[in-house]
């Protein structure tokens, strides 16, 4: 075939379409990831005006600029904001954009599940951004401390709108992780082993894979915090054996992992813009990835260091004290590997180098500040001062704001098919530089005279203010060079001169392809025998036009390989769904649903959360073949069978990755549990006494609910069995539900018949509601997996070999039932020790 021929054919199966059609119904990784920079860009321009905001506010002393209610506003959004809405869902979408063309493959694992989190991710920050229009936005810190946050102190819906906009966004940011660590893992170019690919899928890979653990520990203290806000359960409230602090800690345990969440992929831009423009592959590249994954652990054991102000045990202050300070060790090995590849190179002086310039000044210094303060005497006096913030921007702005500019110049080529202009990046470069260094620099030192962040004034005698004009000033010099960005950004898409391929002479997949990119990406899949970032794009390039590679030929399917996770060695066939409007019209449904939460309408949104329930059930249902292939030709005289016909296919690796998600959950709602029961001063509750001669209805409707539960899983085996060895399912899928149903309605009863403790009472009842809550969702997801299974069978799209659906849904009721009898376990632990 011909490669225009080849391209025509490609290129007709892969459309993403156009207009209106294709805003609503694309899910091509290349648009979807282009889709997240460009919203995260818009919501960092929002984010940035506020900032400008506060700036002019602190410019000068006894300001009446803002308002105290106003400015307590604007700087929790503005944290918000960049946090939420810019920096996570922009790393988002460059993976999605790039990852997939530096892997040798044509999409992502799963496109409509990517779309899904768009949608999620664009409908809960409009939630955020438009309660500024009404005046009901947050003002109680972007991350939201209670008691403060509490109903009493903060009345209204504004952190409602917090709690539920950030949750709605958080969705997004697992869908997402999910979906790299799937793509990262399964779908690269044959031969591309773990130990070939390119260094940024590992930043990638460690990221996501952090993302999955980190996210949750949010998710369930919002969802603790709504419900107190809500109903009036008792998981915060020190009078009713509450806790403030539970809710630092599960805040602190997402929040200081995402700042190395945000700081891993800009170090992965560095690692990969260096050794191409030094001409030189990366030094080090085994030992880097190793300070990678040593990273991403330790993260997860310094959360408390932002605690050190709250009374923590001397032991606890002596570990989280010391762990923070071990994280710059394989932050060292990072930069000392940059270095080194700098050293044995020739560096060219172009824009993307500006940037790697200004990211070692930046964050090297926004390193040394972080050990400082994890030393806590030191900790102790700055804490909650402008120490802090401007330490917190040299990290985050330096770790990832400067990589991501670099990254725009260095790949914008590859978006474009154009040069990039220096005329214009130059001078935005050092306005940039100089305008944050003047602005965050100086608080360093108003820190240390004891200003305290988030105050809205100061006076005279404080002595603050030619250091806070200094700070303002440059704060909007830095703006007027963010502005210079976007502007040579347009003025790059109308005179960037054109050029064919890989002007940086770089030796990775991405350049290997047409710029800007087809719909398909690859023509060919090519197949790899050497470290990723050590190819020749050139030569690879005009071998995969020419069809020289794998599925070079099109027979009407959007198809893509996957490989062996350790080896690389092709696997099977994955055929891929088409674009569809289910995804926009699933997010719809579930942002109705939130905002019903949010303005207490109870009915509508449990009714747009059976809505989002059938949308699923219908995507489930189109999904998938309807008729055996058995093995299909991948060219190169290799055959290989499809995703329908193997036994772990990629929805049977993201469940199981969805469920280290979940998993996640579980032990963060453990962990509350464990801390309330014995953290707490308010237990046990003053109704204990009675509670001892009581029980017994109680215990014996949560060993009932344990054991019908774990019943499932016998059936679930044997639905399996029976599927495997070619006889008709019979009564078991019937014999199944109705067990789930058993299962689900004795954990209801259970949890509406008034045995348990009020969760409005004490926490003690709280923290039983919320076990048996999470026991009733997941019975509940097995049940429409059940649902789910039958409804395909009826459609033909389940059979002897096409069953990995029986699988999935067997993992997912081993996990319910270990989970469930462990919850079920601790609620009758937390009764009979009072």
């Amino acid at each position: 075939m011909a490669p225009i021929a080849r391209h025509k054919a490609l290129h007709a199966i892969w459309n993403p379409g156009r207009g209106l059609y294709g805003f609503t119904t694309t899910i091509n990784h290349s648009v979807l990831g282009v889709r997240f920079m460009v919203t995260a860009g818009i919501f960092f321009a929002i984010g940035g005006i506020l900032s400008m905001l506060i700036r002019a506010q602190l410019a000068t002393p006894d300001s009446g600029f803002l308002t105290a209610d106003t400015y307590n506003q604007i700087f929790t959004m503005h944290g918000t904001v960049m946090m939420f809405l810019f920096a996570i869902p922009m790393l988002e979408g460059f993976g999605l954009y790039i990852l997939p063309k530096m892997l040798g493959t044509r999409d992502i694992a799963f496109p409509r599940l990517g779309a899904y989190g768009y949608w999620c991710y664009l409908f809960g920050g409009s939630i955020l951004v438009v309660s500024m229009l009404f005046g009901a936005a947050p003002d109680a810190g972007w991350f939201m401390y209670t008691p403060l946050s509490s109903d009493v102190y903060t009345p209204g819906i504004s952190a409602d709108v917090w709690l539920l906009g950030v949750t709605f966004v958080e969705i997004s940011g697992l869908t997402m992780a999910v979906e790299l660590v799937v793509s990262i893992l399964l779908m690269r170019a044959p031969g591309m082993s773990l130990g070939r690919m390119p260094i940024l899928a590992w930043y990638y890979l460690v990221t996501s894979a952090m993302m999955v653990v980190g996210f949750p520990p949010l998710i369930a203290g919002s969802l603790m915090l709504e419900a107190e806000r809500a109903f009036g359960f008792a998981f915060f409230d020190p009078l009713r054996g509450g806790s403030p602090l539970l809710w630092q800690h599960l805040f602190w345990l997402f929040g200081h992992p995402e700042v190395y969440i945000i700081f891993l992929p800009g170090a992965g831009i560095l690692s990969t813009m260096i050794p191409t423009l030094c001409g030189v592959p990366l030094r080090g590249y085994r030992i880097v990835v190793a300070a990678i994954v040593g990273m991403g652990i330790i993260s997860f054991l310094i959360w408390a260091h932002h605690m050190f102000t709250v009374g923590l045990p001397l032991m606890g202050l002596h570990f989280f004290s010391v762990s923070s300070v071990l994280v710059a060790v394989p932050t060292a090995v990072q930069i000392f590997a940059w270095l080194a590849t700098m050293a044995k190179g020739r560096t060219r002086r172009t824009m993307p180098m500006l940037y790697v310039f200004g990211f070692v000044v930046i964050f090297v210094n926004g390193g040394l500040t972080g050990v400082m303060v994890a030393i806590a005497p030191f900790n102790w006096q700055v804490h909650d001062t402008h120490f802090i913030t401007a330490h917190m921007h040299y990290v985050l702005i330096g770790g990832f704001l400067f990589p991501l500019l670099g990254a725009l110049y260095y790949w914008m080529p590859h978006v474009t098919g154009r040069l990039n202009l220096q005329s214009v990046g130059i001078p935005a470069f050092w306005l940039i530089f100089a305008g944050f260094n003047g602005t965050f620099l100086l608080m360093h030192l108003t820190g240390l005279l004891g200003m305290r962040r988030r105050v809205h004034g100061y006076e005279w005698a404080d002595g603050w203010h030619w250091l806070n004009l200094l700070s303002s000033v440059s704060g909007f010099v830095l703006a007027m060079g963010l502005a210079l960005v976007l502007a040579d950004i347009i003025l790059h898409r109308k005179l960037g001169q054109q050029f064919r391929r890989n002007p940086w002479e770089a030796q990775t997949l991405e350049w290997a392809i047409p710029t800007p990119p087809a719909s398909y990406a690859f023509a060919a899949i090519p197949a790899i025998n050497s470290r990723a970032d050590k190819l020749d794009p050139d030569r690879l390039g005009r071998e995969l036009a020419g069809g020289e590679g794998y599925l070079a030929i099109p027979r009407g399917w959007q198809e893509t390989m996957v490989v062996d996770m350790r080896t690389g060695r092709p696997d099977h066939i994955v055929i891929l769904p088409r674009n569809t409007v289910l995804p926009l019209l699933t997010g719809l449904a579930t942002a109705a649903a939130i905002l019903g939460m949010l303005f207490k309408v109870y009915a509508a949104a449990i009714g747009f959360a059976g809505l989002v329930v059938v949308l699923f059930l219908i995507s489930a249902a189109r999904s998938g073949q309807k008729e055996d292939h058995g093995l299909i030709d991948a060219g190169q005289g290799l055959k290989l069978p499809v995703h329908t016909e193997v036994a772990r296919p990629l929805p049977v690796r993201a469940t199981q990755i969805t469920l280290f998600a979940d998993g996640a959950l579980f032990a963060s709602l453990l962990f509350g549990v464990a801390y309330l029961r014995f953290a707490s001063p308010g237990w046990p509750p003053p109704e204990a006494a009675r509670m001892r001669g009581e029980t017994g209805e109680m215990l014996i409707l949560l060993a009932a609910g344990a054991v019908v539960t774990l019943a499932t899983c016998v059936l679930r085996r044997w639905w399996v069995a029976r599927n495997a060895e070619g006889g008709g399912w019979g009564v078991v899928p019937w014999l199944t539900g109705a067990v789930e149903l058993a299962a689900g309605a004795a954990l209801v009863l259970l949890l509406w018949s008034g045995w348990l403790p009020d969760p409005r009472a004490h926490a003690l009842g709280a923290t039983m509601g919320a076990l048996v809550a999470y026991a009733i969702l997941h019975v509940g997801v097995g049940f429409l997996m059940t649902v789910a299974t039958l409804i395909r069978r009826m459609l033909g799209r389940v059979g002897m070999r096409r069953r990995y659906e029986l699988e999935l849904a067997r993992i997912w009721t081993d996990y319910t039932a270990a989970t469930t009898a462990v919850a079920l376990g601790v609620a009758a632990a937390l009764v009979l020790t009072l």
